[in-house]
């Protein structure tokens, strides 16, 4: 996508219409047509940015996948097991409202458009912060920090997991740091 700021108008447009759109009803029936016309815009202009509405949804999701990753990574020092981070508990407060969008972008186990697009932020992320504290295994704890996080947020979302937003803030912080606090046999390393 271009950085004109014309272009980035045009999408914020979109983007805001469909979160208005979606909180009215599921994104299964919204329409391409009810788009444009909330949000100003021609079909063609549509179509010039987007694919399709699921693209259009990712898009308007993806600042959902910044806040989640920046969420997990708000922490210096060492962390603190037993309560998460003041922006974890805030992100999961924040996702109630639009928790009907998210569940359709977001399969149970953490897949689906939004899960691809979580997966690939997050381990990136999670990979070169272990890399840059000169952590072990920097690979495979960031792959399995990024599935626990996206299973349990899916889950969670789809209602498979019973807790309040800062419940289960606090139990995914849980499992979290004992991923990061695995000792490795005969190295001694954290």
């Amino acid at each position: 996508m271009t950085s004109d700021p014309r272009a980035e108008r045009t999408r914020a447009k979109l983007r805001r219409a469909l979160l208005d759109e979606c909180a009215r009803r599921p994104l299964t029936e919204v329409s391409v047509a009810s788009l444009v016309r909330a949000a100003g815009v021609g079909r063609a202009t549509f179509y010039l940015h987007y694919a399709d509405l699921e693209a259009l949804a990712v898009d308007a999701c993806a600042d959902v996948v910044r806040d989640a990753v920046d969420a997990l990574h708000a922490w210096r020092g060492r962390p603190d097991p037993r309560s998460a981070p003041d922006a974890l508990l805030a992100f999961f407060a924040g996702l109630p409202p639009h928790a009907p969008l998210y569940r359709a972008l977001l399969t149970p186990g953490g897949g689906g458009p939004l899960g691809r697009v979580l997966h690939q932020d997050l381990r990136a992320r999670s990979r070169t912060e272990r890399e840059l504290a000169g952590a072990p295994e920097a690979a495979l704890i960031a792959s399995a920090v990024t599935a626990t996080f996206a299973g349990v947020l899916a889950d969670w979302l789809h209602n498979l997991l019973e807790g309040t937003p800062e419940e289960t803030a606090h139990k995914v912080w849980r499992l979290l740091v004992a991923l990061h606090a695995v000792r490795w046999e005969g190295t001694g390393a954290v």
